[in-house]
């Protein structure tokens, strides 16, 4: 057979610098780059592009379309002093992008896990610790830093060189300034900043962007007035606020995510 008609077969794209476990699955259009490693029990789906000097571990599995830049590590162990060997995991969506070095590790029991979701943006030096759960369209500025069990919601922003505590949520639709420091609950569909961290108002471009209505800005930005800028307790101000708002879903969100605060809420 001739050049002109040799079949060239479908295949990932392996460098040959880079080392990939007989364990390993590689979608067929996979790209992996220069010296990084691959190791057993990973499944990356279709799409999928490593950079150079990536190092995944698993047991993971990857969706699609998933860009991993320089030197980032994805499903290392945890750093954890309770972690035993548990054969935990972690479970990416799709069209996420890790940029230079971030990291993230597995969960430290073999019952929990360690969860990305979709459309997510880790910058450089991002860590993401076991057990943490990122939903949908969050964006991680550089050097984020998460620890244990944190829970970022959908289209949440958490600033650079920010570390924020374990076990704390994020809501959905919320922007914590850079420099900050996050050791409680950041309620949905605020925005704060500072160190002392503290909730400045409602994300009123943010939403806007996003396609909520007026009247539903309205009624979070009275909700964020009797939250944080009256004379009552977060029992109180959430009673008020019900009876102010009944009906609207997004005010109803950000209160049961008020009540349901193990940690308490940014003040």
């Amino acid at each position: 057979m001739n050049a002109s008609t040799r079949v060239i077969l479908p295949g990932p794209r392996v460098h040959e610098t880079a080392v990939v476990h007989p364990g390993a699955l590689l979608a067929d259009d996979v790209v992996i780059g220069p010296f990084c490693i691959v190791e057993d029990e990973v499944e990356l789906g279709p799409g999928c592009e490593l950079a150079s000097h990536v190092r995944l571990d698993g047991p993971m599995t990857v969706g699609a379309r998933n860009r991993f830049f320089h030197g980032a590590a994805v499903g290392g162990i945890p750093q954890d002093l309770k972690f035993s060997g548990a054969h935990s995991h972690v479970q990416i969506g799709d069209d996420n992008t890790f940029r230079e070095f971030v990291t993230v590790n597995r969960a430290t029991d073999e019952s929990g896990e360690t969860v990305i979701g979709n459309s997510n943006l880790f910058m450089a030096y991002v860590h993401v610790a076991h057990d943490c759960v990122i939903q949908d369209h969050v964006i991680l500025a550089n050097s984020v830093n998460l620890a244990g069990h944190v829970e970022v919601n959908d289209h949440a922003i958490v600033g650079g060189i920010t570390p924020v505590h374990q076990f704390v949520r994020i809501g959905r639709y919320s922007i914590v300034g850079g420099g900050s420091r996050l050791p409680k609950d950041m309620p949905p569909f605020f925005k704060a900043a500072g160190n002392p961290l503290r909730v400045v108002g409602p994300n009123t471009i943010g939403l806007e962007r996003q396609g909520f209505a007026a009247d539903v800005r309205k009624a979070l930005k009275d909700a964020y007035r009797i939250l944080y800028r009256s004379s009552l307790n977060v029992t109180q101000a959430v009673r008020r606020i019900r009876e102010r708002h009944a009906g609207s879903a997004e005010v109803e969100h950000l209160l049961a995510f008020v009540e349901v605060s193990h940690r308490g809420i940014v003040r």
